[in-house]
Order: structure tokens, then C-alpha cells, then sequence
């Protein structure tokens, strides 16, 4: 089975656009075609941002929960890729949980390893696009 692990920033753009990517993703989890996960981090890290931008989509957001597996944040775990401190967490929650799939928009610090799971531990780090236009395929 599929499992994706969703960054914050894809949390933030399900709940701030309900006809986007990131939604559709989320939908497609609630009828079974894949599991999404994430972690206490990443919901924070979305929801702050939300309070501050759009706070109005704070209830889409406790909405699309309903579909998400919370797993739990891994402190101290060493990371094996290259990334900003921030990132660390991230990938160490997404590896520890087995995901297949990073879902992240955060090209400035992932990008380095998108599509190259041979560097991530065989865990695929996408784009919601990306992710969504290989699925069809």
C-alpha cells in the first residue's frame, strides 16, 4: 500500500485550497486509494502558519485530520540526508513510519533529493503534482 507522508506545507495548501492538489490527495486517502500520514510537527508547524494567514480554513483544516494518520514526532534521530535543522524532523518521521512518498512543496530544502529514492532510504520525495501525474500514468 502507498503511504504518504505530508509535509506542512501541503497540509496548509489542502486546508487554504479545497479544489487543489493537495485536497485531491487527501480525498483520495478518505476512500482507501492510499494511507497519508503526518506528524505533530507538521500539523503545527500548518497550523500556525493558517492562524496567521488564513485563519478562516482552521476548521478545513481540522477536517481533512479526519483522513490523516497522526504519527508520532521522532526527537534526537539522527537524519541521513543533508537538510536544514528545521527538516530534520521530517524526514525522520516519514522514515520511521515507513512511508513510501514525501509529499512537500519545499523545493528549497528537498529538491536536492526529489525522485532520487536511492538517496533517501528508497522513500520517494515528490511534489503533489509530481506524485499525482505518476499515479495516473
Amino acid at each position: 500500500m502507498i503511504r504518504l507522508f505530508l509535509d506542512s506545507n501541503v497540509l496548509f495548501t489542502a486546508a487554504h485550497n479545497p479544489e487543489g492538489k493537495a485536497s485531491l490527495v487527501v480525498e483520495l486517502a478518505a476512500e482507501g486509494h492510499w494511507e497519508v500520514v503526518t506528524s505533530a510537527y507538521c500539523l503545527a508547524e500548518a497550523r500556525w502558519n493558517l492562524e496567521r494567514k488564513h485563519p478562516a480554513v482552521l476548521g478545513r483544516l481540522s477536517g481533512i485530520l479526519r483522513a490523516i494518520r497522526l504519527v508520532p514526532d521522532v526527537a534526537g534521530e539522527r537524519c541521513a540526508l543533508s537538510l536544514p535543522e528545521k527538516d530534520r524532523p521530517v524526514f525522520a518521521a516519514a522514515q520511521r513510519c515507513k512511508v513510501t512518498h514525501i509529499l512537500t512543496g519545499d523545493r528549497r530544502h528537498f529538491g536536492p533529493y526529489m525522485n532520487k529514492a536511492k538517496e533517501t532510504k528508497g522513500i520517494v520525495v515528490q511534489t503533489v503534482g509530481d506524485f499525482l501525474a505518476g499515479i495516473r500514468k
